[in-house]
C-alpha cells in the first residue's frame, strides 16, 4: 500500500502508577502507552491505563507490544473495548523467557481472584504470543535490545520506509547499557526516554530503574537523535513541575510528553 503515514499518538505517560486531578490535566494521569500508526500497521507500545481510550477501529488488526510485565504497562488491558468486540482480532506479544507460556503471564494478573476473567475469555479474537524480536509487522520493522531495569525490559526500536523512533522506557542508566542504546539509537528520527527523575531523586532511588532528562539529552546528542520525548513521568510530579523541568532543556527538540500529543515523523 501507499499510506506514507508514521506517527506516535501519546495515549498515556504516566510511571508506576496512574494519578488523576486537575494539577495532572496538562500531561496526563494515565500510565504508559502510546499507539503507532505506519501505512495500514497500528501498533501499541505497552498497555498501560493510557490504552483504554485507544481507537478500536484500524485497517488490519492491531498489535499490542509490551516491554516488561510491570502492572503500571498492563493496567488498560483488562478495559480496553476493542477486546470484547466479537470477530475484532488483536495481537499482544509478550516478553516471555524461553519454556514460559505467555498467556499463562497475563493470567497472572487477569484472572480470578485479581480480575473477572482471562483476557482469552473475551469475545473478541484475542490473540497472545510471545514478543520475539526482530519481527515484522507488515512493511514495520521492529527490533529491541535490553535494557537496564529490575525484571528487566526491552528496548525497542520501530522503524518504516527509512524512518524510525526507538522507545526506551524504564531504562536506568549503566554505563555498558547506556553505550549499547545510544549505538542502537544512532540517527533515529524520535527517541522516547525515560525521564522520570530529577538528578537529585535518581541519586536517592539508585536501583529503581529510572533515569533523567539530563541523560536523555546525553543520550540524544550521543546517537544523534533528531528529536527526544521524555517520558514516564513521577506520579508525584505535577502539571507545574514537568513545565518547571521543560523549561530548563536545553535542545528545542527535546521535550516531556503530553498525553494526547501527536507527533508526525
Amino acid at each position: 500500500m501507499n499510506d506514507p503515514t508514521f506517527r506516535l499518538t501519546v495515549l498515556g505517560t504516566r510511571g508506576s502508577m496512574a494519578v488523576g486531578g486537575s494539577e495532572f490535566h496538562l500531561y496526563g494521569g494515565a500510565t504508559s502507552c502510546y499507539l503507532v500508526q505506519a501505512g495500514e500497521e497500528s501498533l501499541f507500545l505497552d498497555a498501560g491505563s493510557g490504552l483504554i481510550a485507544a481507537p478500536v477501529q484500524f485497517p488490519r488488526p492491531p498489535v499490542i507490544l509490551l516491554s516488561h510485565l510491570h502492572l503500571d504497562h498492563l493496567l488498560g488491558l483488562g478495559m480496553y473495548p476493542r477486546l470484547t468486540r466479537r470477530g475484532e482480532e488483536t495481537r499482544i506479544l509478550v516478553p516471555a523467557a524461553p519454556g514460559r507460556d505467555p498467556r499463562d503471564l497475563l493470567d497472572a494478573v487477569f484472572s480470578p481472584p485479581f480480575w473477572p476473567l482471562s483476557l482469552s475469555s473475551y469475545a473478541g479474537d484475542v490473540r497472545i504470543g510471545p514478543l520475539a524480536l526482530p519481527l515484522s509487522i507488515g512493511e514495520v520493522l521492529v527490533e529491541g535490545i535490553p535494557g537496564n531495569h529490575p525484571g528487566d525490559c526491552h528496548i525497542m526500536k520501530i522503524s518504516f520506509r527509512g524512518k524510525s523512533l526507538v522507545y526506551a522506557t524504564d531504562f536506568e542508566y549503566e554505563p555498558s547499557a547506556f553505550d549499547a542504546l545510544a549505538t542502537f539509537a544512532r540517527g533515529t528520527d524520535l527517541l522516547l526516554y525515560d525521564g522520570q527523575y530529577t538528578v537529585e531523586e535518581a541519586e536517592q532511588r539508585k536501583g529503581f530503574g529510572h533515569s533523567t532528562a539530563e541523560l536523555g539529552l546525553t543520550l540524544m546528542e550521543r546517537s544523534r537523535a533528531k528529536r527526544l520525548l521524555l517520558i514516564h513521568h513521577d506520579p508525584q510530579a505535577t502539571d507545574e513541575a514537568l513545565s518547571a523541568r521543560n523549561r530548563l532543556l536545553t535542545d528545542s527538540n527535546a521535550h516531556y510528553a503530553k498525553s494526547g500529543e501527536v507527533i508526525e515523523l
